[in-house]
Protein backbone atom coordinates (compact mmCIF):
# COMPACT_ATOMS: atom_id res chain seq x y z
CA UNK A 1 0.00 0.00 0.00
CA UNK A 2 1.63 3.61 -1.11
CA UNK A 3 1.54 6.86 1.08
CA UNK A 4 -0.67 8.47 -1.30
CA UNK A 5 -0.13 12.01 -0.22
CA UNK A 6 -3.45 13.13 -2.20
CA UNK A 7 -5.13 11.64 1.05
CA UNK A 8 -3.14 13.81 2.90
CA UNK A 9 -3.76 17.78 4.00
CA UNK A 10 -0.92 18.03 0.91
CA UNK A 11 -3.71 17.93 -1.90
CA UNK A 12 -5.62 20.47 -0.01
CA UNK A 13 -3.27 23.72 -0.53
CA UNK A 14 -3.63 24.95 -3.85
CA UNK A 15 -7.77 24.32 -3.88
CA UNK A 16 -8.28 28.55 -2.68
CA UNK A 17 -10.55 28.02 0.68
CA UNK A 18 -9.49 24.79 1.67
CA UNK A 19 -5.67 25.39 1.23
CA UNK A 20 -6.19 28.86 3.35
CA UNK A 21 -4.15 27.36 6.23
CA UNK A 22 -2.67 24.07 6.59
CA UNK A 23 -2.59 21.93 9.66
CA UNK A 24 -0.39 19.09 9.01
CA UNK A 25 -2.95 16.05 10.19
CA UNK A 26 -5.54 17.63 8.28
CA UNK A 27 -6.74 14.85 5.64
CA UNK A 28 -7.95 15.68 1.88
CA UNK A 29 -11.08 16.56 0.34
CA UNK A 30 -11.08 13.48 -1.35
CA UNK A 31 -11.84 11.29 1.23
CA UNK A 32 -14.89 13.59 2.12
CA UNK A 33 -16.17 13.47 -1.08
CA UNK A 34 -15.91 10.02 -1.64
CA UNK A 35 -17.97 9.57 1.34
CA UNK A 36 -20.34 11.56 0.08
CA UNK A 37 -20.58 10.35 -3.37
CA UNK A 38 -21.64 7.10 -1.64
CA UNK A 39 -24.04 8.10 0.83
CA UNK A 40 -26.99 10.46 0.95
CA UNK A 41 -26.87 13.24 3.65
CA UNK A 42 -28.75 16.01 4.50
CA UNK A 43 -26.98 17.05 7.95
CA UNK A 44 -23.47 16.37 8.62
CA UNK A 45 -21.37 16.72 12.17
CA UNK A 46 -17.87 17.10 12.32
CA UNK A 47 -17.13 16.63 15.90
CA UNK A 48 -13.24 17.25 15.42
CA UNK A 49 -13.53 20.03 12.82
CA UNK A 50 -10.06 21.49 12.77
CA UNK A 51 -9.65 23.52 9.51
CA UNK A 52 -12.54 22.66 8.51
CA UNK A 53 -12.59 20.41 5.84
CA UNK A 54 -15.57 18.22 6.30
CA UNK A 55 -17.91 21.45 6.67
CA UNK A 56 -16.24 23.01 3.20
CA UNK A 57 -16.77 19.81 1.50
CA UNK A 58 -20.62 19.91 2.85
CA UNK A 59 -21.47 23.52 2.56
CA UNK A 60 -19.82 23.63 -1.45
CA UNK A 61 -22.39 20.53 -2.05
CA UNK A 62 -25.39 22.39 -0.51
CA UNK A 63 -25.05 19.95 2.52
CA UNK A 64 -25.93 21.19 6.01
CA UNK A 65 -23.17 20.59 8.51
CA UNK A 66 -22.76 21.29 12.17
CA UNK A 67 -18.84 21.61 12.89
CA UNK A 68 -17.67 21.39 16.78
CA UNK A 69 -13.88 22.19 17.75
CA UNK A 70 -12.12 22.79 21.29
CA UNK A 71 -9.76 25.61 20.02
CA UNK A 72 -11.25 29.08 19.65
CA UNK A 73 -9.02 29.51 16.99
CA UNK A 74 -9.74 26.68 14.99
CA UNK A 75 -13.73 27.61 15.22
CA UNK A 76 -12.86 31.16 14.57
CA UNK A 77 -10.66 29.96 11.28
CA UNK A 78 -13.27 27.54 10.12
CA UNK A 79 -16.18 29.82 10.29
CA UNK A 80 -14.02 32.48 8.16
CA UNK A 81 -13.21 29.94 5.96
CA UNK A 82 -17.21 28.29 4.81
CA UNK A 83 -19.10 31.41 5.37
CA UNK A 84 -20.32 33.03 2.29
CA UNK A 85 -18.37 36.79 1.78
CA UNK A 86 -21.10 39.40 -0.90
CA UNK A 87 -19.10 41.55 -3.83
CA UNK A 88 -19.37 44.39 -1.70
CA UNK A 89 -16.91 42.73 1.31
CA UNK A 90 -14.43 41.33 -1.54
CA UNK A 91 -14.29 45.09 -3.28
CA UNK A 92 -13.88 46.43 0.75
CA UNK A 93 -11.17 44.59 1.63
CA UNK A 94 -9.41 44.98 -1.52
CA UNK A 95 -9.24 48.73 -0.95
CA UNK A 96 -8.44 48.22 2.63
CA UNK A 97 -5.06 46.25 1.27
CA UNK A 98 -4.53 49.33 -1.09
CA UNK A 99 -4.48 51.80 2.25
CA UNK A 100 -2.92 49.65 4.35
CA UNK A 101 0.08 49.28 1.71
CA UNK A 102 -0.24 53.45 0.94
CA UNK A 103 -0.13 53.75 5.31
CA UNK A 104 2.44 51.38 6.30
CA UNK A 105 5.39 53.34 6.51
CA UNK A 106 9.10 52.55 8.68
CA UNK A 107 7.90 54.30 11.93
CA UNK A 108 4.57 52.55 11.67
CA UNK A 109 3.83 51.00 15.61
CA UNK A 110 4.72 47.56 15.72
CA UNK A 111 3.49 45.20 18.38
CA UNK A 112 4.86 41.68 19.14
CA UNK A 113 3.13 38.79 21.06
CA UNK A 114 4.97 37.34 24.38
CA UNK A 115 5.62 34.27 22.06
CA UNK A 116 8.44 32.59 24.37
CA UNK A 117 11.97 33.27 22.46
CA UNK A 118 10.49 35.41 19.83
CA UNK A 119 13.73 35.59 18.02
CA UNK A 120 13.66 32.06 17.26
CA UNK A 121 10.62 32.50 15.65
CA UNK A 122 11.22 35.80 13.26
CA UNK A 123 13.93 37.59 12.40
CA UNK A 124 13.98 41.59 13.45
CA UNK A 125 12.87 42.32 9.88
CA UNK A 126 9.83 39.89 9.57
CA UNK A 127 8.14 40.46 13.17
CA UNK A 128 8.16 44.19 12.87
CA UNK A 129 6.35 44.14 9.67
CA UNK A 130 4.40 41.71 10.93
CA UNK A 131 3.77 43.64 13.55
CA UNK A 132 2.95 46.85 12.08
CA UNK A 133 0.64 44.44 9.34
CA UNK A 134 -1.43 43.43 12.68
CA UNK A 135 -2.17 47.17 13.66
CA UNK A 136 -3.02 47.88 10.34
CA UNK A 137 -5.55 45.24 10.11
CA UNK A 138 -6.85 46.09 13.59
CA UNK A 139 -8.39 49.33 12.48
CA UNK A 140 -10.85 47.04 10.07
CA UNK A 141 -13.74 45.18 11.24
CA UNK A 142 -15.63 41.93 9.86
CA UNK A 143 -15.33 39.77 6.71
CA UNK A 144 -12.67 42.42 5.76
CA UNK A 145 -10.24 42.01 9.04
CA UNK A 146 -11.35 38.16 8.95
CA UNK A 147 -9.52 37.98 4.92
CA UNK A 148 -6.68 40.27 5.88
CA UNK A 149 -6.16 38.48 8.80
CA UNK A 150 -5.90 35.01 7.07
CA UNK A 151 -3.24 36.54 4.73
CA UNK A 152 -1.30 37.52 8.22
CA UNK A 153 -1.65 34.08 9.56
CA UNK A 154 -0.16 32.80 6.15
CA UNK A 155 2.74 35.16 5.80
CA UNK A 156 3.40 34.94 9.82
CA UNK A 157 4.31 31.19 8.97
CA UNK A 158 5.75 31.79 5.72
CA UNK A 159 8.55 33.90 6.83
CA UNK A 160 9.30 32.34 10.01
CA UNK A 161 12.00 30.23 11.33
CA UNK A 162 10.23 27.25 12.10
CA UNK A 163 10.07 24.13 10.18
CA UNK A 164 6.39 22.11 10.46
CA UNK A 165 7.38 19.42 8.57
CA UNK A 166 7.72 17.06 10.98
CA UNK A 167 6.41 16.24 14.56
CA UNK A 168 9.28 17.32 16.25
CA UNK A 169 9.23 20.76 15.40
CA UNK A 170 12.79 22.84 14.73
CA UNK A 171 13.81 26.47 13.77
CA UNK A 172 16.00 27.31 10.73
CA UNK A 173 19.19 29.44 12.10
CA UNK A 174 17.65 33.37 12.34
CA UNK A 175 19.14 36.03 9.84
CA UNK A 176 21.13 38.84 11.26
CA UNK A 177 20.76 40.90 9.12
CA UNK A 178 22.03 44.98 9.01
CA UNK A 179 19.63 47.58 9.46
CA UNK A 180 20.59 49.07 5.68
CA UNK A 181 19.62 45.55 4.30
CA UNK A 182 16.26 45.14 5.37
CA UNK A 183 14.64 47.17 2.96
CA UNK A 184 14.69 45.23 -0.04
CA UNK A 185 13.05 42.32 1.84
CA UNK A 186 10.67 44.74 3.68
CA UNK A 187 9.47 45.20 0.01
CA UNK A 188 9.30 41.79 -1.11
CA UNK A 189 7.54 40.78 1.95
CA UNK A 190 4.59 43.49 1.45
CA UNK A 191 4.62 41.96 -2.15
CA UNK A 192 4.09 38.62 -0.73
CA UNK A 193 1.06 39.86 1.72
CA UNK A 194 -0.33 41.96 -1.44
CA UNK A 195 -0.18 38.64 -3.37
CA UNK A 196 -1.43 36.46 -0.35
CA UNK A 197 -4.95 39.05 0.00
CA UNK A 198 -5.22 38.47 -3.73
CA UNK A 199 -5.47 34.68 -3.51
CA UNK A 200 -7.86 34.53 -0.35
CA UNK A 201 -9.97 36.78 -2.35
CA UNK A 202 -10.36 34.62 -5.19
CA UNK A 203 -11.31 31.74 -3.11
CA UNK A 204 -13.87 33.93 -1.33
CA UNK A 205 -15.44 35.10 -3.90
CA UNK A 206 -16.59 31.27 -4.91
CA UNK A 207 -20.32 30.11 -2.97
CA UNK A 208 -21.00 27.83 -0.29
CA UNK A 209 -24.72 26.74 -0.47
CA UNK A 210 -25.04 24.12 2.37
CA UNK A 211 -25.51 26.18 5.78
CA UNK A 212 -22.51 25.53 7.79
CA UNK A 213 -22.64 26.14 11.93
CA UNK A 214 -19.15 25.92 14.00
CA UNK A 215 -19.69 25.50 17.77
CA UNK A 216 -17.05 25.54 20.41
CA UNK A 217 -17.57 22.56 22.50
CA UNK A 218 -15.46 20.03 23.61
CA UNK A 219 -16.25 16.72 21.47
CA UNK A 220 -16.24 14.24 24.79
CA UNK A 221 -20.17 14.96 25.76
CA UNK A 222 -21.23 16.20 22.29
CA UNK A 223 -25.13 17.31 22.85
CA UNK A 224 -26.33 19.57 20.16
CA UNK A 225 -29.87 18.22 19.16
CA UNK A 226 -30.79 14.50 19.61
CA UNK A 227 -31.12 12.26 16.39
CA UNK A 228 -30.50 15.71 14.12
CA UNK A 229 -27.28 13.62 12.03
CA UNK A 230 -27.65 10.71 9.19
CA UNK A 231 -24.24 11.69 8.84
CA UNK A 232 -20.94 12.04 10.91
CA UNK A 233 -17.35 12.47 8.85
CA UNK A 234 -14.60 13.37 10.94
CA UNK A 235 -11.03 12.33 11.67
CA UNK A 236 -10.25 12.95 15.54
CA UNK A 237 -6.90 13.56 16.42
CA UNK A 238 -4.66 10.51 16.27
CA UNK A 239 -2.96 8.69 19.45
CA UNK A 240 0.87 9.44 18.81
CA UNK A 241 1.44 12.42 21.03
CA UNK A 242 1.48 15.11 18.02
CA UNK A 243 -0.23 18.04 19.68
CA UNK A 244 -2.40 20.22 17.73
CA UNK A 245 -1.50 23.33 19.82
CA UNK A 246 2.29 23.01 18.33
CA UNK A 247 1.33 24.05 15.13
CA UNK A 248 -1.39 26.52 16.09
CA UNK A 249 0.53 28.68 18.74
CA UNK A 250 2.32 31.38 16.41
CA UNK A 251 -1.41 32.33 14.83
CA UNK A 252 -3.02 31.87 18.59
CA UNK A 253 -0.59 34.03 20.00
CA UNK A 254 -0.49 36.72 17.21
CA UNK A 255 -4.18 37.02 17.32
CA UNK A 256 -4.47 37.17 20.71
CA UNK A 257 -6.11 33.41 21.81
CA UNK A 258 -3.05 33.04 24.15
CA UNK A 259 -1.00 35.37 25.86
CA UNK A 260 1.33 32.97 27.95
CA UNK A 261 2.61 29.59 27.76
CA UNK A 262 0.71 28.05 30.34
CA UNK A 263 -2.76 28.77 28.41
CA UNK A 264 -1.59 26.50 25.74
CA UNK A 265 -0.71 24.26 28.25
CA UNK A 266 -4.42 23.95 29.64
CA UNK A 267 -6.00 24.18 26.13
CA UNK A 268 -4.07 21.41 25.02
CA UNK A 269 -5.10 19.53 28.51
CA UNK A 270 -8.64 19.96 27.43
CA UNK A 271 -8.55 18.66 24.26
CA UNK A 272 -8.23 14.60 23.13
CA UNK A 273 -4.83 14.02 22.69
CA UNK A 274 -3.06 16.96 24.11
CA UNK A 275 0.58 16.77 25.32
CA UNK A 276 1.86 20.40 25.10
CA UNK A 277 3.15 21.87 27.94
CA UNK A 278 1.51 21.51 31.43
CA UNK A 279 -0.64 18.54 29.92
CA UNK A 280 2.16 16.05 29.91
CA UNK A 281 2.62 16.40 33.66
CA UNK A 282 -1.00 16.47 33.93
CA UNK A 283 -1.77 12.90 32.46
CA UNK A 284 0.94 11.58 34.66
CA UNK A 285 -1.24 12.15 37.45
CA UNK A 286 -4.59 11.03 35.36
CA UNK A 287 -6.87 8.13 36.83
CA UNK A 288 -10.01 6.56 34.94
CA UNK A 289 -12.01 6.46 37.63
CA UNK A 290 -14.30 3.55 36.77
CA UNK A 291 -14.55 3.67 33.05
CA UNK A 292 -13.32 1.01 30.84
CA UNK A 293 -12.49 0.82 27.13
CA UNK A 294 -14.26 -2.13 25.41
CA UNK A 295 -11.66 -3.93 23.69
CA UNK A 296 -10.31 -7.26 24.09
CA UNK A 297 -6.52 -7.16 24.59
CA UNK A 298 -6.89 -3.19 25.53
CA UNK A 299 -6.09 -3.86 29.60
CA UNK A 300 -2.38 -6.08 28.58
CA UNK A 301 -1.40 -3.68 25.64
CA UNK A 302 -1.63 -0.56 28.14
CA UNK A 303 0.10 -2.96 30.89
CA UNK A 304 2.99 -3.40 28.09
CA UNK A 305 3.19 0.64 27.50
CA UNK A 306 3.74 1.24 31.38
CA UNK A 307 6.34 -1.57 31.41
CA UNK A 308 8.36 0.93 29.29
CA UNK A 309 6.92 4.52 30.55
CA UNK A 310 3.73 5.16 32.69
CA UNK A 311 3.25 8.29 31.25
CA UNK A 312 2.89 7.54 27.93
CA UNK A 313 0.63 4.35 28.96
CA UNK A 314 -1.77 7.00 30.85
CA UNK A 315 -1.47 9.23 27.98
CA UNK A 316 -3.03 6.02 25.53
CA UNK A 317 -5.41 4.85 27.95
CA UNK A 318 -6.78 8.46 28.94
CA UNK A 319 -7.25 8.68 24.98
CA UNK A 320 -9.37 6.05 24.48
CA UNK A 321 -11.31 7.01 28.02
CA UNK A 322 -11.96 10.14 26.04
CA UNK A 323 -13.50 8.76 22.99
CA UNK A 324 -15.63 5.75 24.85
CA UNK A 325 -17.26 9.34 26.45
CA UNK A 326 -17.11 10.65 22.76
CA UNK A 327 -18.66 7.85 20.79
CA UNK A 328 -21.36 7.43 23.50
CA UNK A 329 -22.63 11.05 23.16
CA UNK A 330 -22.06 10.71 19.48
CA UNK A 331 -25.31 7.70 19.41
CA UNK A 332 -27.87 10.26 20.87
CA UNK A 333 -27.23 12.64 18.32
CA UNK A 334 -27.28 10.31 15.29
CA UNK A 335 -30.86 9.84 13.51
CA UNK A 336 -31.71 5.78 13.35
CA UNK A 337 -29.58 4.84 10.32
CA UNK A 338 -27.15 7.61 10.40
CA UNK A 339 -23.77 6.49 9.26
CA UNK A 340 -20.65 7.67 10.63
CA UNK A 341 -16.57 7.60 9.47
CA UNK A 342 -13.58 8.02 10.91
CA UNK A 343 -10.47 8.44 9.59
CA UNK A 344 -7.94 7.67 12.18
CA UNK A 345 -4.92 6.03 12.26
CA UNK A 346 -2.81 3.40 14.33
CA UNK A 347 0.27 4.00 16.83
CA UNK A 348 3.66 1.77 18.41
CA UNK A 349 5.25 2.33 21.26
CA UNK A 350 7.98 0.83 22.03
CA UNK A 351 7.23 -2.62 20.48
CA UNK A 352 3.91 -2.24 21.23
CA UNK A 353 1.58 -1.26 18.17
CA UNK A 354 -2.05 0.44 19.34
CA UNK A 355 -4.62 -1.26 16.80
CA UNK A 356 -6.67 2.30 16.97
CA UNK A 357 -8.94 1.16 14.08
CA UNK A 358 -10.09 -2.03 16.18
CA UNK A 359 -10.61 -0.02 19.45
CA UNK A 360 -12.74 2.08 17.98
CA UNK A 361 -14.93 -0.30 16.26
CA UNK A 362 -14.88 -1.97 19.75
CA UNK A 363 -16.23 1.23 21.59
CA UNK A 364 -18.82 1.71 18.40
CA UNK A 365 -20.26 -1.56 18.93
CA UNK A 366 -20.16 -0.81 22.40
CA UNK A 367 -22.29 2.34 22.27
CA UNK A 368 -24.61 0.80 20.27
CA UNK A 369 -23.46 1.01 16.51
CA UNK A 370 -23.75 -1.77 14.17
CA UNK A 371 -22.18 -2.92 10.88
CA UNK A 372 -18.90 -1.80 12.13
CA UNK A 373 -16.43 -1.70 9.16
CA UNK A 374 -12.65 -0.74 8.68
CA UNK A 375 -11.01 0.28 5.33
CA UNK A 376 -7.24 0.90 5.55
CA UNK A 377 -6.84 3.81 3.00
CA UNK A 378 -3.05 4.63 2.87
CA UNK A 379 0.44 3.67 4.45
CA UNK A 380 1.41 6.72 6.25
CA UNK A 381 5.04 8.68 6.58
CA UNK A 382 6.66 6.86 9.70
CA UNK A 383 7.59 3.49 11.01
CA UNK A 384 6.43 0.67 8.64
CA UNK A 385 3.48 -0.74 10.57
CA UNK A 386 1.82 2.55 10.43
CA UNK A 387 -1.34 3.04 8.21
CA UNK A 388 -4.86 5.51 7.86
CA UNK A 389 -8.18 3.48 8.35
CA UNK A 390 -11.51 4.79 7.82
CA UNK A 391 -13.81 3.06 10.48
CA UNK A 392 -17.19 3.16 10.06
CA UNK A 393 -20.25 2.26 11.24
CA UNK A 394 -24.78 2.71 11.14
CA UNK A 395 -27.12 3.11 14.13
CA UNK A 396 -29.26 1.00 14.18
CA UNK A 397 -33.03 1.81 12.99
Amino acid sequence: MKQRSDLTFKHNLARHRHGWLRLTPAYSIKLVNQILDEHTFTSVLEPFSGTGTTGLVCGERGIACDLLDINPFLVWFAKVKTRNYSKAEITQTRQALADILANLKDETEAWHPAIHDIDRWWSISARTLLGQLHNLILQHEGAVRDLLTIAFCRCSIEWSNAAFNHQSMSFKAPKNMEPEELFPERETRLERFAQEVTWILEGAATPVQGAVDVRLLDSRNVQVEPEKYDGLITSPPYPNRMSYIRELRPYMYWLGYLTNAKQAGILDWQAIGGTWGCATSLVGKWQPNGTTVPHEGFNEMIAEIKARSPVLSNYVHKYFIDMVHHLGSVYTQMRPNGRIFYIVGNSKYYDTIVPVEEIFASIMRDAGFTDTLVTKIRKRNSKKELYEFIVSARKPS
